[in-house]
């Protein structure tokens, strides 16, 4: 089975907006920091969930999501369903941040915090990239049960194969 997700970090030029994964019960991301976006609707276009998903987590309207790479996380809760995730930068967004977001506390965090803040290991790695400006890029990020990262791979996509 597959379940396809948005992964999406909001970007205020100095900043990346994070979600500390505080206070659902039996949540996989408990204590992490993470991104905003979630879970495909029926219907929905990536572009279509990554703006509900920031919408209802956030308060925000995102406006231009830029596209930086795409994730599969094979049987990543370990109960036979591989996760693809669509990942976005958004630096085009307006509102006001919610004070009571259900997954946790939204927290705006500088770029050189970033990788301080406990988080999946796999995630240090493409937010590397996604600070750095590398290319779009496709990757698989694998996880035992315990959650520990032991294989991942990427291919960046420098060429797009045209004139």
């Amino acid at each position: 089975m597959q379940q396809l997700s948005t992964i999406c970090y909001l970007d205020n030029g100095k900043q990346f907006l994070l979600l500390h994964r505080n206070k659902k019960e039996n949540d996989i991301h408990e204590g992490k920091w993470v991104s905003v976006g979630g879970k495909f609707e029926p219907g929905e276009t990536p572009e279509e969930c990554a703006k509900r998903e920031i919408k209802e987590e956030t308060g925000l309207n995102a406006k231009n999501l830029i596209p930086v790479g795409f994730i599969s996380f094979p049987d990543f809760t370990h109960n036979s369903i591989d996760w693809y995730s669509f990942v976005y930068r958004v630096k085009d967004f307006d509102g006001e941040i919610i004070e009571d977001c259900d997954e946790g506390t939204l927290e705006w965090v500088d770029y050189d915090q970033i990788m301080d803040k406990p988080t999946w290991e796999g995630d240090y790695v493409y937010l590397d990239w996604i600070l750095s400006d590398k290319p779009f890029f496709w990757a698989k990020f694998e996880y035992d049960v315990k959650g520990k990262l032991f294989h991942h791979s990427v291919k960046f996509m420098e060429d797009r194969g045209g004139k």
